[in-house]
């Protein structure tokens, strides 16, 4: 597809900036936190993505969508099991999203790292990986 559009920043070079101020930690360094009493896995991605990939086990998903709103104790969306001191890990597919998300927060004033490389990252460090109930054959 061809456009004229000229930009003032592309999304490759937001994530640039993000990673440039956020903590980021590999796949495998998330693998070992996972269980951590200190840590909460914070999946960003669409929910079908988690039904078809699966999720980190006892990760809590927050749709980027809603991200701020959900972390936001003064919100009407605030989520009770995101109001915690802990850090929070965050990751998307592949580390683009969880960037940007990380950044946002880290505005907002939370301890948050993101996983360079994403989900993806997780599965191909051999992280446990858990599979949604498919209650069409339950």
């Amino acid at each position: 597809m061809s456009t004229n559009r000229v930009l003032k920043i592309s999304s490759a070079d937001m994530v640039a900036r993000a990673r440039a101020r956020i903590t980021e930690i590999g796949a495998i360094e998330a693998v070992h936190l996972h269980g951590d009493p200190g840590v909460i896995f914070v999946d960003i991605r669409d929910i079908r993505e988690r039904q078809r990939q699966g999720f980190i086990p006892g990760s809590i998903h927050a749709p980027r969508g809603m991200l701020e709103f959900w972390f936001d104790p003064a919100s009407p969306y605030a989520r009770s099991e995101l109001m915690t001191d802990k850090t929070y890990i965050l990751h998307c597919a592949s580390g683009w999203r969880s960037a940007l998300a990380a950044s946002t927060l880290l505005d907002m004033g939370l301890e948050v790292a993101h996983i360079r490389e994403g989900f993806s990252g997780w599965v191909e460090s051999k992280g446990p990986v858990e599979h949604p109930i498919d209650r069409r054959n339950a």
